[in-house]
Order: C-alpha cells, then sequence, then structure tokens
C-alpha cells in the first residue's frame, strides 16, 4: 500500500475540493492518504510518502500563491527526487500558463511529474471526477 500526501493551499474553497477528490481517488486504489494545508507541510516530510500531490490555485498573472504555498513548495521541491508527483490547481482567468510554468519549475528541480490538472473556477461532477483519476494514477 502507497502512503500519498495531497497538498494543498485554498483561497476560496475551489482547490480544497479539488484535493479532496484527489485524496478520495486515491484511497479508492487502497493507498493510505493524509490531505495537508500547505503551511502544515515542511521538506521533512516529503520522505515519509511514496507520492504526492500539490494543489494551488493561479494567483496574480498566473502565479503560484505567494504567502505560504510558494515558500513550502520552494522548500520541499528539492526533496521530491523520483516520487510521483502530481499538480493540480484552479483558475479564474488565463490559459493557465501557471500551471505549464509549474510543471516545468518541478521537472527542472528533478521531480517526476505524472500528471497536471487544472480547472476553471468551482469543479463541477465532470472536473472533481478528473480529480479522483488524479489520485487514482498516484496510488
Amino acid at each position: 500500500m502507497s502512503k500519498i500526501a495531497v497538498v494543498f493551499w485554498s483561497g476560496t474553497g475551489n482547490t480544497e475540493a479539488m484535493a479532496n477528490a484527489v485524496a478520495e481517488g486515491a484511497a479508492s486504489k487502497g493507498a493510505e492518504v493524509e490531505t495537508i494545508q500547505a503551511a502544515d507541510f515542511s521538506a521533512t516530510n516529503v520522505s515519509g510518502y511514496d507520492a504526492l500531490a500539490f494543489g494551488c490555485p493561479a494567483m496574480g498573472s498566473e502565479e503560484l500563491e505567494e504567502g505560504e504555498f510558494q515558500p513550502m513548495w520552494d522548500d520541499v521541491k528539492p526533496e521530491l527526487g523520483d516520487k510521483k508527483v502530481a499538480l493540480f490547481g484552479s483558475y479564474d482567468w488565463g490559459t493557465g500558463e501557471w500551471m505549464d510554468t509549474w510543471r516545468e519549475d518541478a521537472e527542472d528541480a528533478g521531480a517526476n511529474v505524472v500528471d497536471t490538472l487544472i480547472v476553471n473556477n468551482e469543479p463541477d461532477d465532470e472536473g472533481l471526477a478528473s480529480c479522483a483519476e488524479l489520485g487514482a494514477a498516484l496510488a
């Protein structure tokens, strides 16, 4: 059984809903899953998991949230190694460029990004199903 961390930051609840669906998808495949706020996760936690999913909405001009998520991300990304990693988040405007930039940043740091997922605004049933599939793929 794999152990998976779903680490997220959410301002409006959209990315939190996505995180919960990712966690449910992983759990449905038998994984032990922990859903963790970004402020409560650090590089020292990474070694305790077989795979990790990170969720953050697009902020400002399509960038990661700068107060809690970005510092946590900068701390953990060098520790990810070959662990499976998924990135997800919601956005309200733009084209999803923040996710392309985020994935590139993760891969440049050596992370094994298996998939990414973006949902416009609040995730609908289809979006939540996609989140569950993302979680299942990590398990």
